[in-house]
């Protein structure tokens, strides 16, 4: 299960930069900010995600995130301070270490194992993919970060020979395979790592939930539209490609199992009452109910009746009073 955190990683809003005049000094579009870095928008990306790289919020809607140039130059000082080179030329050899990325094949070779033992290490969750693409024959293809690999090969090297645990082998014999499972958690902590805001928080939770899942936790139909709004993107945007490989995608973005799902929709409901908690408001009164009707004058008749001679029924004064006693979550 994913767990709310009132403190996310490094890809939290970073502090903008002043000039030394004490000008306000814009951050860099993202595209610019991974050409000063030398590196691939993607693999900024990935910077961003694993929380090496601070961000700060998008100039409008929709829009990318954007880089401090303070935050450029600390990457750049950094990879000074550790002896990888000038600090202006092409990309921080430290920070393009941490971003390197393997598949089983190289994995297998950091491990110093063979890649059917890897696959097997990685079915079993011992590492969790970073990133996946599929390939032209419609496979899944995982992609490691390296200094995982390593830290793990440190930390169990009795899983790197002899026979696994056998608690281990009844479950790949059993067709285990947590890599996609994984790489949702994952992804899912990254996205809670960069949003403050509870209804925010609660689109990254319901982008791993089917539609039915989500109309099932949220059957409030304007709550539901309000999480939809902030359904959060796992990945982008796929160009081009063919139906079948669109297809192989969304089977990876959603939970595949009801205990999966379970701790994500444990987390959606956490933050949906965060948000009505932060966004309730009384219903407002009706103006009907605020006006004082005037008295009947001295010695007089009282107020006629409406036409057709009938009461207000008492039942719709009572919902009324009861609307103004209710509290909703509607989204502001």
């Amino acid at each position: 299960m994913v767990v709310r955190t009132d403190a996310g990683t490094g890809a939290r809003t970073g502090a903008r930069t002043a000039g030394a005049a004490g000008e306000r000094v814009e951050p860099l579009p993202f595209g610019r900010a991974a050409a000063e870095l030398g590196l691939l928008p993607r693999e900024l990306e990935l910077a961003v995600q694993l929380g090496l790289v601070l961000t700060e919020p998008p100039q409008r809607a929709g829009g990318r995130r954007r880089v401090a140039r303070a935050e450029v130059a600390r990457l750049r000082a950094e990879d000074t301070e550790a002896g990888g080179g000038s600090a202006g030329a092409g990309a921080p050899a430290a920070l393009r270490e941490r971003l390197r990325l393997v598949g089983t094949v190289a994995g297998a070779e950091e491990l110093g194992v063979s890649p059917v033992r890897f696959t097997r290490l990685a079915r079993a969750g011992c590492f969790a993919p970073a990133r996946f693409y599929v390939n032209r024959y419609r496979v899944v293809v995982w992609l490691y970060l390296a200094t995982e690999v390593e830290q793990f090969g440190d930390r169990e090297p009795g899983l790197l020979r002899g026979p696994l645990p056998p608690a281990m082998r009844v479950e790949l014999a059993e067709g285990t395979d947590v890599r996609a499972r994984g790489w949702r958690q994952r992804r899912v902590e990254q996205l809670l790592a960069e949003r403050v805001d509870p209804w925010e928080r609660a689109g990254a939770y319901a982008a791993v939930l089917s539609d039915a899942a989500l109309a099932e936790e949220v059957p409030d139909a304007g709550e539901r539209a309000r999480v939809v709004e902030h359904r959060a993107e796992l990945v982008a945007p796929a160009r081009g490609g063919s139906e079948s490989a669109r297809r192989v995608v969304e089977g990876v973005l959603l939970a595949e199992s009801d205990a999966e799902a379970l701790g994500f929709r444990l987390g959606l409901a956490v933050e949906l009452q965060a948000a009505r908690s932060e966004y309730a408001a009384p219903l407002p009164v009706p103006a009907a109910l605020l006006t004082t009707p005037a008295a009947p004058p001295p010695g007089g008749s009282p107020p006629a009746r409406p036409a057709g001679g009938t009461r207000p029924r008492r039942g719709s004064l009572n919902w009324l009073r009861r609307g103004r006693r209710r509290r909703t979550g509607l989204p502001r």
